[in-house]
């Protein structure tokens, strides 16, 4: 692969971390110790950057997490989730430019466009709020003063004493596939986050986003969510995917996808189409296997197969315009490990940085 990408694992945060999905381990749970290590792995095995996922109720607080484990990192990013709907964006953005000075100018952020707790609004205002808290953001931590007369916020404030190292605001990476999602996307983020899909279907989104990014004048970089299980052989790769799944019981699996609050998104109902469309054995394509969704809401498929498969995969999604992968694996440390052990070292990998305009 001479093409570079940014390559990134996930950290358990809100108690996604299985050796059977769908039977919680208690060695397992999101514990500060158990997905410090789980960074702490990703960080000796080469990645780029680590995505820290945020939930209401499950797990642990993503930017406490991320104060705490910066100054244990010498040199990986960190993709910090925040939700919209539990923000204040001016304390938000002084939160970023702290977290950002600790880790010496690595932090990204991935924008959840949700709600406030208790409440639930519209999709369209919901994303609207949404597109106001990203150019918020990225005014402030631009370092400019901010006269923001909006349905959401009314805000006139100088920039935070406290800038990000670059004196720019970070990546905000952002997902979704309803119409709303996608125009938020096209106005205000800088990379485009998809869940894995067929490679036809891959296609038409990044079409779609494109062209919607172009129509306001914008370009967008194109991120892929996706699991991945990588062993020796083809063979012991499907070997392991079974056996995943092979104390899971169906019942317990819905009621974990219905748990998320997700669960009624337009990219969850992708997902569920996907796996209801594969082969019997839960394929969609060659090395695409869908079974991770039959135990959890979002990203529902992995790329499962031998190291030159699992590359060709990914070579395949940056031919296609992707330039970002956020992988992950069950159990997370240890798939972490394989996956830098036989991928990540023949893949040209690096952060994406900040493109400062002229």
């Amino acid at each position: 692969m001479t093409k570079s990408c940014e390559v990134s694992w996930f950290s358990a945060l809100c108690d996604d971390d299985y050796e059977f999905l769908g039977v919680p381990d208690p060695r397992l749970q999101s514990t500060w110790e158990h997905c410090r290590d789980i960074v702490l792995q990703a960080e000796t095995g080469g990645y780029d950057n680590i995505l820290l996922p945020s939930g209401y109720a499950l797990g642990l607080d993503t930017t406490a997490f991320a104060a705490a484990i910066a100054p244990m990192l010498r040199r990986m990013a960190l993709l910090m989730a925040v939700r919209v709907g539990e923000s204040w964006p001016p304390q938000l953005a002084r939160q970023i430019a702290t977290i950002d000075r600790i880790l010496g100018g690595r932090l990204n952020i991935n924008i959840i466009s949700s709600d406030l707790p208790g409440e639930t609004l519209a999709s369209g205002p919901r994303y609207a709020r949404t597109v106001e808290l990203m150019r918020i953001l990225k005014t402030l931590l631009n370092g400019e003063p901010l006269d923001h007369d909006g349905e959401f916020w009314k805000l006139k404030l100088d920039p935070p004493r406290i800038g990000t190292v670059s004196g720019k605001a970070p990546l905000l990476y952002f997902g979704g596939l309803s119409p709303d999602a996608r125009e938020a996307a096209a106005k205000e983020c800088d990379v485009y986050l998809m869940w894995p899909d067929t490679r036809e279907k891959v296609a038409d989104i990044i079409a779609d986003m494109t062209a919607r990014a172009a129509r306001h004048g914008r370009t967008l970089r194109f991120g892929y969510r996706a699991h991945v299980i990588v062993r020796e052989t083809e063979d012991e790769a499907r070997v392991y995917a079974d056996r995943l799944l092979s104390k899971l019981d169906a019942e317990q699996g819905a009621a974990i996808r219905a748990k998320s609050l997700d669960s009624g998104s337009a990219g969850v109902a992708a997902q569920a189409a996907l796996r209801e469309g594969a082969s019997a054995d839960g394929y969609a394509e060659d090395n695409l296997w869908t079974g991770i969704g039959r135990a959890r809401s979002g990203c529902g498929a992995a790329i499962v197969g031998n190291p030159d498969q699992v590359l060709a995969k990914l070579a395949m999604y940056q031919d296609m315009g992707i330039e970002a992968f956020i992988l992950s694996g069950y159990p997370h440390a240890a798939e972490a490990d394989l996956f830098a052990r036989h991928v990540l070292p023949r893949m040209t990998h690096a952060p994406l940085s900040v493109v400062i305009d002229a």
